[in-house]
Parts: structure tokens; C-alpha cells; sequence
């Protein structure tokens, strides 16, 4: 089934929001001290394109810089792509199809504004007790 929803995503609303991650992650690219941003935008497009399945987490030592960074990134970046996801949203709510995918597309409006200090994981990962065991 998530093969079906990515399927239908990258078609729906994928392949342009990952587009734009291209776009900034390029752009990024461009001065060297902004690099860091550029790799977490291609990060962030693997995400967007096939996100079914996988999800964000905070890692617990990013530390000052990784709030620094996203500052920046807002500023830069970070409203225009969470704009987008917006707005893919509400086209994508048009229709009782779409209702899911306008959804899951508003739920990656904090990662478009805050990115750096999350990792993806798939879900299986998150599924698990404060041990480390599978539920």
C-alpha cells in the first residue's frame, strides 16, 4: 500500500515540490558556507519524493548551530518551499482522492522551514519501545 501512495504522490505532488528542493539545494551550492544547506535540500527532495513509509526525527545533539542554520534557512529557503507545500496542499484537497496527500503535505511544512537537526528514518524505526525492542 505505501507503494501505492508513493506512486500516486510522486505523481500528484512529488516531482515539483522535490523540484524546488533541487532548486535551493543548487542555489546552496553556490557559496561555500552555505554547502550544508545544499546537501540537507537533497536530502529533503529524497524525502518529498518517496516519503510514504519513511519519517523526520530530531536528533537530540544538533545543537546551536542547527538553530542558527535554520534560521537561515527560513530566511532564504525555508518559506518559500513551506509555501509550496501549502499550496500543493490545498490543490490537492480539491478533490476526496487528494484529501490524504493535502495532508501529508501539510505535515511537511515544518520540515520545509526547519530541516537541519532532523533525520529521516523509516517508520519501522520509530515503532519501537524505550528498550530498543520492536513493538
Amino acid at each position: 500500500m505505501r507503494t501505492i501512495g508513493n506512486i500516486l504522490w510522486f505523481i500528484l505532488a512529488g516531482w515539483w515540490l522535490a523540484l524546488g528542493y533541487v532548486v535551493a539545494g543548487v542555489l546552496a551550492f553556490i557559496l561555500i558556507i552555505t554547502i550544508p544547506f545544499g546537501f540537507a535540500a537533497f536530502r529533503l527532495a529524497s524525502f518529498v519524493v518517496w516519503p510514504f513509509g519513511r519519517t523526520t526525527v530530531f536528533r537530540r545533539d544538533a545543537g546551536i548551530w542547527s538553530v542558527l542554520g535554520n534560521v537561515v534557512w527560513i530566511i532564504f529557503f525555508g518559506w518559500e518551499l513551506a509555501l509550496g507545500h501549502l499550496l500543493a496542499g490545498l490543490l490537492l484537497c480539491i478533490t476526496i482522492i487528494g484529501i490524504p496527500f493535502g495532508v501529508a503535505c501539510w505535515k511537511m511544512v515544518p520540515l520545509a522551514l526547519v530541516p537541519l537537526g532532523q533525520v529521516i528514518v523509516p517508520i519501522r524505526e520509530t515503532e519501537r519501545d524505550p528498550y530498543g525492542l520492536p513493538v
